[in-house]
């Protein structure tokens, strides 16, 4: 027998009503969180370098490899640390057939900032040569070379959220939105890269299929005309000889 009075039914009926929205409002910034998680799977973030720099009389260009999409920003910052009797030069270039020269600066020293941005898909390089003063030999090349740092931003690391959230008067979770906006933006963009480079490759595909099959053809053709004519020749022959009829 159920001892609950139906006014006490009736106020827990309206208290479960009543507790469902705020469920729903603290379950948002975790779903919020949730999604930037798995966004953030799918997007490598940006590393930093530190290499040494040999400095020579001819040097040949030191060139650090990013894969960027057409009209993405990158944003090189290169710390170059000291050392005398050299010139560190600095370049930016890709991999496209035209190799595009971004821009180039000669006499790099400490932190330089560099801002491009990509006019095709491909490779982005940045390039160094450390060249020794002429009042130095070659044979001093080995002894001379200077500590570069460097740190490359592509697509959406090289965006400065926190001067678009102090200008726009944004709020923290309106600052974690415009992000994954970004990140989702670029994921799509590399989607449609994929999408177009698999059209492409079929594209391929199927012409060399095609050159293959009428190469085929070809030699079957051939081979077959080969024989007829290996036919009658023979027997051409043997009708000289008179040893066929």
């Amino acid at each position: 027998m159920n001892s609950h009075s139906p006014r006490q039914r009736q106020t827990a009926k309206f208290s479960q009503r009543h507790s469902r929205p705020t469920h729903s409002r603290t379950s948002f910034p975790l779903l919020v969180y949730i999604i930037g998680v798995l966004l953030l799977l799918f997007v490598q973030p940006a590393e930093a370098i530190k290499f040494k720099l040999l400095a020579d009389r001819y040097p040949q260009p030191k060139c650090i490899w990013n894969t960027a999409h057409e009209n993405a920003l990158v944003i090189v910052t290169a710390n170059v640390g000291p050392g005398a009797s050299q010139r560190v030069d600095i370049e930016i270039v890709d991999s496209s057939p035209r190799r595009n020269v971004y821009l180039s600066k000669r006499g790099v020293n400490g932190e330089t900032r560099l801002a491009v941005t990509a006019h095709a898909d491909g490779d982005v390089g940045v390039c160094f040569k450390n060249h020794l003063d002429l009042g130095h030999t070659q044979t001093d090349a080995g002894k001379y070379n200077r500590i570069v740092d460097l740190d490359v931003d592509i697509g959406a690391d090289a965006v400065d959220y926190n001067a678009i959230a102090a200008k726009e008067s944004l709020s923290g979770l309106e600052t974690e939105m415009r992000k994954l906006e970004g990140l989702v933006t670029e994921i799509v963009d590399e989607m449609a890269y994929l999408k177009r480079r698999e059209e492409r490759f079929q594209s391929t595909n199927h012409s060399t299929n095609i050159r293959v099959q009428n190469f085929s053809l070809f030699s079957l053709c051939a081979l077959i005309v080969l024989g007829i004519w290996q036919i009658f020749h023979l027997r051409a022959f043997f009708k000289r000889k008179y040893l066929i009829d």
